[in-house]
C-alpha cells in the first residue's frame, strides 16, 4: 500500500507539475514563476491532505522526491514546451490525468488512516482539486472547480470508486486503477461534449432596468 500511494504521488505530482509549468508558459511568466507555478499545483492537494490526515509535515515539502519531480517538470516544460504544446489542450489533459491520480491517492490514504468512507470520499476530492485551485488563483484565473464543467464531480467518482472497491475487499490495484480511469474519463469527456452543471441565470439589471434618458434641452 505505501509503494501504491508513493507511486500515484509521485506521477501525479510530475502531471500537476507539468500543467502549472505550461500555465506558467501561456502567462509568459519567467524561469523562477514557472517553477513555482509547477510546485504549487504539484503540491497544494497533497499538502492539504496531509495536514488533514495529520501526516506532518506533509510529504511534498519533507521528503526530497516530491520537490525534484516538480522541479524536473518545470524545467522540461521551460525547455521543450513546443513539444508538450503538440498535445491538443495540454493543460486541460494534464490536469485530467492529474486529478485522477490525486483523487484515488487522497482516498486510499483517507482508508490507510482509518478514516470513515465519508471522510474518505471528501479527502480524494480536495487532494484531486487543491493543486488546479492553487495553479489557476496565481495566474488569476478562475478555478476550473468552479467552472460548469465537470471537475469536482469526476473526482468524487473516482473516489467513490475507491471507497467503495475498499469496503467490497477487491485488490487495492483493481480499484484505484479503476477510480482514476472513470475520473480521467469524465473529465475527457466533459471538456470534449461540453457537458456542465446548471448554471444560475443571469440577467443584466441594465437590460431590464435601463437608464432614463436625460431631459430635452430647450435652452436654445
Amino acid at each position: 500500500m505505501e509503494t501504491l500511494l508513493l507511486a500515484l504521488d509521485l506521477v501525479g505530482t510530475f502531471i500537476f507539475a507539468l500543467s502549472g509549468a505550461v500555465a506558467g508558459v501561456r502567462h509568459r511568466l519567467d524561469l523562477f514563476g514557472i517553477i513555482v507555478l509547477a510546485f504549487a499545483a504539484a503540491t497544494a492537494g497533497g499538502i492539504a491532505r496531509d495536514q488533514l490526515v495529520g501526516d506532518v509535515p506533509p510529504n511534498s515539502i519533507s521528503d526530497w522526491r516530491y520537490i525534484a519531480v516538480a522541479l524536473l517538470a518545470g524545467l522540461i516544460t521551460f525547455r521543450w514546451y513546443p513539444v508538450i504544446l503538440r498535445l491538443r489542450n495540454p493543460v486541460l489533459v494534464l490536469d485530467a490525468a492529474g486529478l485522477a491520480l490525486f483523487a484515488v491517492s487522497g482516498s486510499i490514504k483517507a482508508l490507510t488512516f482509518d478514516l470513515s468512507p465519508t471522510a474518505a470520499i471528501v479527502l480524494g476530492v480536495l487532494t484531486g482539486v487543491g493543486g488546479g485551485i492553487l495553479r489557476d488563483l496565481l495566474v488569476k484565473d478562475v478555478p476550473n472547480v468552479l467552472r460548469s464543467e465537470f471537475y469536482a464531480i469526476a473526482a468524487l467518482a473516482g473516489s467513490v470508486v475507491v471507497v467503495a472497491g475498499n469496503w467490497l475487499g477487491l485488490p487495492t490495484v483493481l480499484y484505484a486503477t479503476l477510480g482514476g480511469f472513470i475520473c480521467f474519463a469524465l473529465r475527457i469527456l466533459a471538456i470534449r461534449r461540453s457537458w456542465g452543471l446548471p448554471m444560475a441565470r443571469h440577467v443584466d439589471p441594465r437590460l431590464t432596468h435601463p437608464a432614463s434618458s436625460p431631459p430635452p434641452d430647450h435652452s436654445s
